[in-house]
């Protein structure tokens, strides 16, 4: 099961998708996005209660979580509430979790953006957030194309969305990482230094962690598609 990020949709997996070999996928249109766009979760365990029942209604028992940031983050949380039937975690550029100092920070930042698309027009707030040093890596014209792939999002859901899942609200995972015995791998890319150092981090403080860095920026599966389809067929094939 594949989740994408903030702004994004289900479309976004599609190269990865193309690339999986006899495995059975499903990607999700997150709430606040795509046709999910009018579903609204209020906290992380709403958004793990939620997931639950979509495996349900889709009739999945046992399956494998790959999320990337936003999507990243709320497996993360789904996975640390163990449910049985998850059989391994990929993370793609997802953070574990802030220091109980830094959170309010964290939340103030991200209720002006909130504010923003709630009230703003989103070509104009989407331009503004591409330029954010996360999305650096992104030349003039990937940023455009981001830009107008992303003109289909509904302002007020993204806000929603944005303030139930802030990362300062985001219970810190480091902890469970360092002991889970989930197998957990980490995506990072060689041009996104804020992720790829943390990622760095983290594999330290929890070796059982693999740690698979690519060439590119923050978005991986849109710049390396077939790697990370290669990884996931090479687990899928051993296990």
């Amino acid at each position: 099961m594949l989740l994408h990020g903030l702004l994004g949709d289900r479309h976004d997996w599609a190269g990865v998708s193309d690339g999986l070999e006899g495995v059975d996928c499903l990607a999700l249109d997150l709430p606040g996005h795509g046709e999910n766009h009018r579903v609204q979760t209020a906290t992380f365990e709403a958004f793990h209660y939620w997931l639950t029942d979509t495996l349900v209604t889709h009739g999945i028992r046992r399956y494998c979580l790959l999320g990337y940031s936003l999507g990243g983050r709320l497996a993360l949380y789904h996975a640390s509430r163990q449910p049985l039937d998850l059989a391994a975690l990929w993370l793609e550029s997802a953070h574990p979790g802030l220091a109980t100092s830094e959170r309010p920070a964290r939340i103030a930042h991200d209720e002006r953006w909130a504010t923003r698309f709630e009230q703003e027009p989103i070509e104009g707030v989407l331009t503004d957030w591409y330029q954010q040093p996360v999305f650096s890596d992104l030349t003039e014209a990937q940023r455009r194309r981001q830009i107008q792939r992303r003109l289909a999002n509904h302002g007020p859901a993204v806000a929603n969305m944005l303030r139930a899942t802030s990362l300062g609200k985001q219970p810190s995972q480091w902890a469970w990482l360092a002991n889970t015995s989930l197998p957990v791998s980490y995506f990072s890319g060689l041009r996104d230094a804020k992720f790829h150092k943390l990622a760095s981090r983290l594999a330290a403080r929890a070796p059982h962690l693999r740690h698979i860095t690519l060439e590119g920026g923050h978005n991986l599966h849109a710049e390396q598609p077939e790697m990370i389809a290669q990884q996931l067929n090479a687990w899928y094939r051993l296990g």
